[in-house]
């Protein structure tokens, strides 16, 4: 098997349009949340999200391609683009068909699909529609518009696995370049669901909180009182590269991806199985493909989406499995960004990755009054980042319909 790389990242986030400012606010605890702009939703229950701010897709993306383009594929191509530059590939150099684009979402092009189908339903029953609604909402397009943007001809496709789909879309870029498939593969996830029917499906749902009069606070993660996920937006973009290749042109190694795990929870819709046990046996298969024992892990990035079932679910899973690792710390990042859905483990990826390399974990922000439930030997790391040196990082993802997907990245030596 082949040794797997990071040598490129890229972010449009509710902490900024780059790397660097998402993660330099990260570390100072900046929430992203704030009242919705993209939409009235002056009768809707919730009305905030940790939308994404001053976006400008024409920095990175032609006219034709804003034109052509959902958001969520704007977001996806605008990452990208950060991403390859920080890498340093010098893609002219390379046989195209060795480098490809394996993208994530879990909704696709939602607000272009509300847009004409809203616009359809307003009009006298005559069909017209705009001649790039299908392309621009079908959810592979990101994947098939960052490929056409860089010219990259090898493998191409989209995973789909809810909120587990960037980790899931990371993992099989691992898997290819491992096999020998593929040299480069730019990687991630991105979503643009702050929109009328997601923002109203997700509410109905009761999934989201509405603590429309503290919502800077709103996402909460392990506090008594949070009361559902913050919708977020934006984009994670990865640069997986092979070992070899990366050493023979001098690039920049950020980290190590070491092991990687999807199981299924087969127990319910919506909810974790509330034993945990298959987010037990993810973490368990990607820790050993790591090469790593259990007592190795310095810092793991939780899926905790502020829920009241799911943070705690998770936390008693992680408890069985690493309580005896007194060095082990947790930080909930989506406190800050929300719940980027599709994008969340890309995003959190690069957290992940960003800590292994500055030797700095993110806090858990917003958390006031410590849920009693919560297993006793867990470190969180909460209001202030903390200082460590990290040489194995774990991330979790999971997903509506029972989906668990979990990344270990290693500090690269």
């Amino acid at each position: 098997m082949k040794r797997v790389v990071i040598t490129g990242l890229g972010a449009v986030t509710p902490l900024g349009n780059n790397v660097e400012d998402f993660w330099q606010n990260s570390i100072n605890g900046v929430s992203g949340a704030g009242l919705i702009t993209h939409f009235d939703s002056e009768k809707f229950k919730v009305h905030f999200a940790c939308e994404v701010k001053n976006f400008d897709p024409k920095i990175h993306l032609t006219h034709n391609e804003i034109k052509r383009s959902d958001r969520f594929s704007q977001y996806a191509m605008y990452a990208s683009t950060e991403a390859i530059q920080d890498s340093g590939l010098e893609l002219e150099k390379m046989d195209p068909f060795d480098t490809g684009v394996i993208w994530g979402t879990g909704q696709g092009g939602m607000l272009t699909f509300e847009t004409e189908v809203m616009n359809f339903a307003e009009g006298d029953g005559t069909p017209r529609f705009n001649p790039f609604f299908v392309p621009k909402f079908i959810a592979n397009m990101a994947s098939g518009m960052i490929s056409m943007k860089f010219g990259l001809q090898g493998i191409n496709y989209t995973t789909i696995s809810a909120c587990a789909t960037g980790n899931t879309a990371l993992m099989d870029a691992f898997n290819y370049i491992r096999l020998g498939k593929a040299k480069v593969i730019i990687s991630g996830g991105s979503e643009a669901a702050v929109t009328p029917a997601s923002v109203g499906g997700f509410s109905i749902m009761k999934a989201m909180s509405t603590r429309n009069d503290d919502f800077a606070t709103a996402s909460r993660p392990y506090d008594t009182d949070r009361d559902g996920f913050v919708m977020g937006e934006g984009a994670g973009a990865l640069v997986l590269e092979e070992y070899e290749h990366a050493k023979a042109r001098g690039a920049k190694i950020y980290a190590e991806l070491a092991g990687a795990a999807m199981t299924a929870d087969a127990y319910h819709m919506t909810a974790p199985h509330p034993d945990g046990v298959s987010a037990i046996k993810a973490m368990q298969l990607a820790m050993k493909e790591a090469g790593a024992n259990l007592e190795d892990l310095d810092y793991l990035n939780p899926h905790a989406t502020s829920t009241p079932l799911g943070d705690l679910v998770e936390l008693k899973a992680i408890s069985k499995l690493f309580g005896g690792n007194k060095n082990l710390d947790i930080s909930a990042t989506k406190s800050m960004t929300g719940h980027l859905l599709g994008a969340a483990g890309a995003a959190e990826a690069i957290f992940s990755i960003k800590a292994i390399e500055k030797g700095i974990i993110p806090p858990t922000i917003n958390l006031h009054n410590i849920d009693e439930s919560i297993p006793k030997d867990v470190n969180i790391v909460f209001g202030e980042a903390k200082e460590k040196n990290i040489n194995f990082a774990l991330s979790n993802a999971f997903g509506f319909g029972g989906h668990n997907a979990t990344l270990v990245f290693k500090k690269f030596n």
